[in-house]
């Protein structure tokens, strides 16, 4: 069961739009004979790109080359037109590797390589041309040098056991005469090794085991050859698990605010309820306070008449001024203070007020202060935990944003439903970046699509006809380049083969 388990875990994170990115820099190798009038092909195998014109192969696919002048080696890639001469720069037949360069000016997109050790029992795939499948299908020649689509299989790593000529990786993925040299990729499209050959059953036949050279054989190989090959040690993430944990992710920050906002209405409630006691309070104490003086007054003034009367029997009924005006004063006094004394009404006045009032800055508070994404130039860095990255190189950005949509002070970016983005369709290299940056987190994000050469060629007569404005052009032409971008991410695929979230602060 927990075989089973481990085994749905590594299916979920097969992405066969990276197997089909791959396969475009995996090529069918081939040697022809020559006699001037008419071509002969001797031999095929398959190869793959490891720089724009460096191909890996088998040796033994290209042993030939070395005993025959005559023979001429070709490599005709999956997608375009028609294949391109190549020349045998590098053999090393004790780990059956070789390496081929393009003649005459033709590239192809290179392939990455996964530095790392591969997981036993890992799903893996090959990718190659079986001549078993070529001579189902009844090709020819002319077709056997025509590009073509690469077969793909898939099977699974046996880790422990290698070949004791060279290290090796068992596999279960199945080949064929025709597959050799080609690349063994993990989940992410990545090679993991070159195929070279399978076991023989004692009658003869083929069996289900398979070996390709491994990726410390093949690196080494590499090095000695001065070859700088694209590298991606980055664990294989598939687009759904992303979307996943930013799901969750968005649903955890929409938990936290409200509960901030919870917090923030109760913290509220006990400042009103606290603002309404002390104003009751308040003004029960001056109401009890005003009565006490009126009560005060009242008798002063009650103690003053009783004086001015004594007087005045003494007198024979005539009373002093000044005993009438003082005792009249302490009435009035007596009357106002009790006039004036706070009403209940006043209360809900008097907590408003309270609750109106500042509250003191704390001079412990460590709370960074809100920063505006026009605030210059930022270091964006990527956020390995929100990404996936399979082919591309991982580096620091450097943006500089502004309010209008304008990067670096000459890239216009375009405004749509879904915010601030441009699409890159460049002329040379088969992929589409589509590049968007979230001024209120902050997020600058790089989608790469990996696509095939009928989707680009689309896009760029797409792109050719779709005019950038210049930086500072405005929101309505930010808007309408938006909304004309449109085109040619409908071009795209779902999902992207790259998804890289880059967090980005003020530069210092």
């Amino acid at each position: 069961m927990l075989l089973f388990s481990g085994l749905l875990a590594q299916l979920a994170h097969a992405d066969p739009a990276d197997i089909s990115a791959a396969s475009r820099s995996v090529v069918r190798v081939v040697i022809i004979e020559s006699d001037g009038d008419r071509a002969n092909l001797i031999t095929h195998g398959t190869g793959f790109a490891v720089t724009p014109n460096l191909i890996v192969t088998n040796a033994h696919v290209v042993e030939q080359l070395r005993d025959d002048d005559t023979l001429i080696a070709g490599v005709v890639p999956a997608e375009g037109r028609n294949g391109y001469p190549a020349r045998l720069v590098a053999y090393s037949p004790g780990n059956d590797l070789a390496l081929l360069r393009i003649e005459g000016g033709g590239t192809l997109t290179p392939i990455t390589l996964f530095p790392g050790a591969p997981d036993d029992g890992a799903e893996v795939y090959a990718v190659g041309y079986p001549g078993n499948v070529d001579l189902a299908q009844g090709l020819s020649m002319g077709d056997l040098v025509t590009p073509q689509a690469a077969v793909k299989t898939r099977g699974y790593l046996s880790g422990g056991r290698s070949s004791r000529s060279f290290d090796t990786l068992l596999h279960t993925a199945p080949l064929g005469a025709g597959n050799s040299g080609g690349p063994l990729l993990d989940a992410c499209g990545r090679v993991l090794g070159v195929n070279s050959f399978g076991t023989v059953s004692d009658n003869g036949t083929d069996s289900a085991f398979y070996f390709a050279i491994s990726m410390r054989e093949l690196s080494a190989f590499l090095r000695r050859a001065n070859v700088d090959a694209r590298n991606s040690g980055l664990p294989c993430r598939s687009i759904a698990d992303l979307d996943r944990a930013e799901a969750a992710r968005a649903a955890g920050d929409q938990a936290r605010q409200a509960a901030a906002a919870e917090a923030q209405a109760q913290s509220r409630q006990r400042a009103a309820d606290k603002a309404r006691r002390d104003a009751e309070m308040a003004v029960l104490s001056e109401r009890d306070n005003g009565l006490a003086l009126a009560a005060l007054l009242l008798v002063g003034a009650l103690g003053a008449g009783g004086w001015a009367m004594v007087q005045a029997s003494k007198r024979r009924g005539r009373f002093q001024r000044k005993h009438v005006i003082g005792a009249a004063a302490l009435l009035l006094a007596a009357v106002i203070t009790w006039f004036l004394r706070p009403s209940l009404d006043s209360i809900d006045r008097r907590a408003r007020e309270l609750q109106e009032q500042p509250a003191p800055a704390s001079s412990e508070s460590t709370a960074p202060t809100e920063q505006t994404a026009d605030a210059g130039a930022m270091i964006c860095v990527l956020d390995p935990q929100r990404s996936r990255v399979t082919v591309s190189d991982i580096t620091d950005v450097t943006l500089d944003w502004t309010q209008d949509g304008c990067v670096n002070g000459k890239s216009q970016y375009g405004l749509a439903q879904d915010g601030w983005s441009r699409v890159l369709v460049p002329g040379e290299e088969e992929a589409i970046s589509l590049n968007t940056f979230d001024p209120a987190t902050r997020t600058y994000t790089v989608e790469r699509f990996l696509v095939g050469l009928d989707v680009m060629t689309k896009a760029r007569a797409e792109r050719a006809r779709l005019g950038a404005p210049a930086c500072g052009a405005g929101e309505e032409a930010a808007r309408k380049f938006g909304e004309n971008q449109q085109a040619i991410k409908a071009l795209l695929p779902p999902e992207p083969n790259e998804r890289m979230r880059y967090n980005c602060q003020t530069a210092p």
